[in-house]
């Protein structure tokens, strides 16, 4: 698949990181969003990494041209999707939300668009449900930064989305990414198993067993994480942890997934991680 045009729908963290390396990779990339302040937000966000690119010798002068060149902030959804090759769904963990989306998506997009979700651990296939060809839906589960990490799962459901699934393991590649096949379950692979090892470090934090500096250097230096989890979950976000935990404890049934008490506490006291500036850490601009 030769896709050049792409369109992002979700202006936050995950979205505008699609945006971006989709941009970087040669495809000319329309991010929308119906929240009035999101898009200026991303492109403020996008220009810095443009910017921390430049600094670092990753980028060119020419590089960041491109970038700006291709990339545009459409805050019209039809217009965003009007011409798309790809849709990339990268908005809120409800799953009502998304399923009015794509329907609204099938409606005006080309017909011949593949259409991903970037859920991290809804059913794809609930997701699709309401469309008109389901098959035409896949998961396209990025990983946080996006810029930086190289996983993509792509997550299939039933026998129609087997082409769609080739098209997005295509579309990974030409990212850079490396994607994994993964069938439709909850949690999929990544957030299945991230889940468990970042709510155990959450309980080993409230049973005071080391600091979330030491529980975190054990899983980097130990283990060989690039990340300990509770510095990744300040970057993914509690509440976005406690959604996933809550829909996995109530699909699965199973105890290791149930949200410990610290989690919700902090979520309740709007402690979120670092877009907050506070979560297991205290963060700064």
């Amino acid at each position: 698949m030769t896709a050049t045009r792409v369109a992002v729908i979700g202006a936050g963290t995950m979205g505008h990181g699609i945006a971006y390396v989709a941009a970087l990779a040669g495809c000319e990339v329309r991010l929308t969003d119906s929240g009035p302040n999101a898009l200026g937000r991303a492109i403020v966000q996008i220009t810095s990494l443009l910017e921390g690119g430049l600094k670092r010798g990753k980028l060119t002068e020419s590089d960041r041209a491109a970038v700006v060149n291709r990339l545009h902030a459409e805050p019209d959804l039809r217009g965003a999707i009007a011409d798309a090759d790809v849709i990339i769904e990268a908005v809120v963990e409800d799953l009502a939300l998304k399923q009015r989306l794509f329907a609204d998506v099938e409606r005006t997009a080309p017909r011949s668009a593949l259409l991903a979700s970037n859920t991290s651990s809804l059913s794809i296939g609930q997701i699709a449900a309401g469309l008109t060809e389901p098959g035409r839906l896949v998961g396209m589960h990025f990983f946080n930064p996006v810029v930086v990490m190289k996983l993509v799962e792509v997550i299939t459901h039933g026998g129609e989305s087997g082409p769609a699934a080739e098209r997005a393991v295509e579309f990974a590649r030409r990212l850079g990414k490396e994607p994994i096949v993964v069938r439709d379950s909850p949690g999929f692979a990544s957030s299945r198993l991230g889940v468990v090892l970042g709510l155990e470090a959450m309980r080993m934090l409230e049973q005071d067993v080391a600091s979330a500096e030491d529980i975190d250097k054990a899983m980097e230096l130990g283990y060989n994480h690039p990340m300990g989890p509770l510095k990744l979950t300040d970057l993914v976000g509690l509440d976005v942890r406690l959604a996933i935990a809550e829909y996995l404890h109530a699909t699965l049934g199973k105890p290791q997934y149930e949200p410990p008490k610290i989690l919700r506490e902090k979520v309740k006291k709007g402690e979120l991680g670092k877009k907050s500036g506070k979560g297991f850490y205290t963060w700064s601009d």
